[in-house]
Order: C-alpha cells, then structure tokens, then sequence
C-alpha cells in the first residue's frame, strides 16, 4: 500500500459550530476517522501544521508547507493538504511555484461544509484526494474538489456555498474522479525524481482592481511599499487614457525605478490581448510590461512573489515569468 502524508492545515472541512460561526476544531487523526475506507488502501501519517481559518492563510504558511514536504519528500509517495477554501486556489499556485516537478503528487482538498455534519462534500473529497495521491499516474500539485482533478496553477473558486465549488480556468481538468475511479484528459506532467524546491518569496505585490475614474496618483503611493504591480484591466486589456498621459507617466515611473508591472484581466475567462483595442496596444508597444495572458489572478500573484524571491532583474524576471509552469500559462 501507499504510504502517504497528510497535512491538516484547518478550513471549513475541520470546523465545529460555536456561538460566533463556523471555527476550525477538529485535528487531523480525528477528521480521518470519518473516511475509515482511506486506511483500507494506503497507509497514511498525519501532521497538524496549524488549525486556521483560510482567510488567515499567507505566504508565511505557504513556507511551513512546502518546509513540510521536503522534509519528508523522500518517506512517503504522495502528499494530501487539508486547506480552506477560500484561498486554496492561492495556496496551490504558489506550491506549484514552490515545488516544482515533483513526481509525486501533492493534492489540496477541503469542503464547503466540516465533515462532521450529516449532509456533506467532505467525505467524498478526502476519498478522492486520497485515491488520486495513490495513483501512479499523478504528479504534481493538484486542486481535487467535487469530483475535479484541476491543475495547481489553474484552480479558481468561482462559488460561495455550492459543492461545485472549483473551476480549471482556461485549461481542461486534468481528470475526473467518480466511484473511486479516475478519468485522465491531461497525462504529460513534467517532473523529475527530485523537484526543485523554493521557499523565498517577495510578498510585496499589489493587485490594482481598475474601476471607471481610477486616479493615476494611486501608483507613486503604491511604488514606496511594493516591489510588483499587477493591473486588473477591463476586457482584454488596457489603461484608460482620460484626455490626459496621467497613467502612461505612472507606468514610466514604475519601470525606471526597476520595479515590475503585470497585465491582466478582471475577466475570469479567456484571458488578456492587450494589442486588440487601442487603449492596450499603445501601452504594451511602449513599456516592458508582463502580460499574463490566460492565467488566473492566483497564479499570477504567487508567480510574482516566486520570482521576485529569487531575482528582482527585470529581463530575467519576464524570462521566467513566460515559463511554463504545472500549466500556468498559454500564449
């Protein structure tokens, strides 16, 4: 049987009621025990990392987690991590970003209601995470939820309270789990026997949500506490103009002072193409800007720090942004 590590982290999925809301209670030993089947085929250690709501989750975690993994990377054949879901989707970009390559598979699940309740996801989504991390054919860090295998860079909550609570973003599953069996569309993860792993991270990155009338003065506050800039335009792109070269000005400033501007979309799906409307082509023909293209805000935020971990140069800074990582990025 397998032999795979399980790191409880809190979440909805180990929530009791108390008087002031839903409040991660359970430890792991004990969430485990309500999927008794699990042990039936693979044997499995836990370790109780912390026992948080998500919406506490940082990169401070993201350390301890991926520390944990490699620590035992060499003892075990799979990982699952037991996660809150309103920020998994972040969690899992940046462990895609923070191991990279790993042949083992490295699965976050959680649930929209605790386990201990009658009528609940969690059991079925700790089956199945647990069934897809014995699988010879995973690898990789992986969102299982609702019956969903997605890609760690592609994950998306896209509802509050539903079930189907996860949506692969610009990119196909990359399988299906029903009754313990697992369907594949996507096989050709890359991965080598060691992965590299990464805990540096540069957190100082702000995510600019443009709204009609947004002022360009927002960027010199902006630039004295943060190292990257990523601009959630409207459509597929573009910076308003107003009659005025306030925000062109802004981008020059930032990129003189060496600090990195990200492109994207406030639009979930299909992603950015600043060169269609005028108000984009103009900015991205006259500036070094990143464009992120088809990629989810999650993976674009924790990509940058990842980066900005290992090298603030800003020709290498695109180079690797533009690599494709666990499928993060189409252009």
């Amino acid at each position: 049987m397998k032999h795979i590590l399980m790191l409880a982290t809190g979440g909805t999925i180990a929530s009791k009621k108390t008087n002031t809301g839903l409040t991660p209670s359970l430890l792991s030993e004990q969430i485990l025990e309500y999927v008794p089947r699990i042990k039936t085929f693979c044997n499995v250690t836990t370790i109780q990392l912390c026992n948080i709501d998500s919406t506490n989750m940082s990169p401070e975690y993201w350390v301890k987690i991926a520390k944990a993994i490699k620590e035992n990377y060499n003892n075990y054949d799979g990982f699952v991590i037991l996660h809150g879901t309103d920020t998994m989707a972040y969690t899992a970009a940046a462990l895609s970003y923070m191991i990279q390559y790993s042949k083992k598979p490295i699965v976050l699940t959680g649930a929209q209601k605790p386990i201990d309740v009658d009528i609940t996801d969690a059991k079925a989504n700790l089956f199945d995470s647990f069934v897809y991390a014995c699988d010879d054919s995973s690898h990789g860090v992986t969102v299982v939820f609702g019956g969903q295998a997605i890609a760690g860079t592609r994950a998306k909550k896209i509802r509050t309270k539903s079930y189907n609570a996860f949506s692969s973003i610009n990119f196909p599953n990359k399988a299906v789990l029903h009754d313990g069996k697992i369907i594949r569309y996507i096989t050709n993860d890359s991965f080598k026997e060691t992965p590299d792993f990464y805990t540096n991270l540069d957190e100082k990155i702000y995510v600019l949500k443009l709204i009609p009338g947004t002022d360009a003065k927002i960027f010199q506050y902006l630039k004295e506490h943060y190292s990257a800039i990523v601009i959630e335009s409207f459509g597929v792109g573009g910076l308003p103009m107003y009659g005025n070269n306030d925000f062109s000005d802004a981008l020059a400033d930032w990129l003189q002072c060496g600090k990195t501007i990200i492109m994207t979309t406030q639009v979930p799906y299909e992603g950015s193409d600043m060169e269609t409307y005028r108000v984009g082509y103009k900015i991205k023909e006259k500036y070094e800007l990143i464009e992120a293209y088809d990629m989810p805000l999650e993976a674009v935020v924790t990509k940058a720090m990842w980066i900005l971990g290992q090298t603030n140069n800003q020709k290498k800074v695109k180079e690797l942004f533009y690599t494709p990582v666990n499928f993060d990025i189409l252009r």
